[in-house]
Parts: C-alpha cells; structure tokens; sequence
C-alpha cells in the first residue's frame, strides 16, 4: 500500500521559512518522481515542484528561487524547502507520487500572515 505521510507545515509571517517533509512507504521510492502540490482555499489543485529519479528538479513560476525540492531516497523521504513566504503560498500542501496529486498524502497546512 502506498503511503505517503507530509510534516513540517505551520504558521510562519511572510519572509519566513519552512521545511516540509514526506515520509514515503509502500513504493520504490528512488524510482519514482516524486513531487508537491498544493492546494490555496476556494482553489484546485497546483502543481509547485518536481525532482525525477535523476535528481533533476523542477518548480513552477510563482516559486522559483523561493522553493527547493530535494530527496533522500536512503531514507525514503522528499522534502520542501521554503523561503522568503509570501501571503499567496497560504495552501495545504501535498506529497505526490504524480505532478498531477492524484497519489497524494493527507497534507499539511502552510499559512502565511502577519
């Protein structure tokens, strides 16, 4: 069964940062590529970041330089980091085994607001 378990959300002020991360199961995980997506209130779902089983990344527009998606597959884990938050990036944020979140985690909730 695939399970993929997201921590490290919060309330942060705009500028801070955060850390997720995304304890994997079930799956190989250094096989896959694996990535974020995220969810703003009243909105669908986007896509915010990619890393291929290469190491290769990718983020959308709206986070770039801002975001990094790393991984461990030693440890089977992803990982989100975050800086310079802005008010925007308020979402519940997913760990997905597909860009599209249709294998996602339950999420964890980012809030950015003074």
């Amino acid at each position: 069964e695939v399970q993929l378990v997201e921590s490290g959300g919060g309330l942060v002020q705009p500028g801070g940062s955060l850390r997720l991360s995304c304890a994997a199961s079930g799956f190989i995980f250094s096989r896959y590529t694996m990535s974020w997506v995220r969810q703003a209130p009243g909105k669908g779902l986007e896509w915010v970041s990619s890393i291929y089983a290469d190491g290769e990344t990718l983020h959308t527009n709206a986070v770039k330089g801002r975001f990094t998606i790393s991984r461990d597959n030693a440890k089977n884990t992803l990982y989100l980091q975050m800086n310079s938050l802005k008010p925007e990036d308020t979402a519940v944020y997913y760990c997905a085994r597909d860009a599209k979140g249709v294998t996602r985690g339950q999420g964890t909730q980012v809030t950015v607001s003074s």
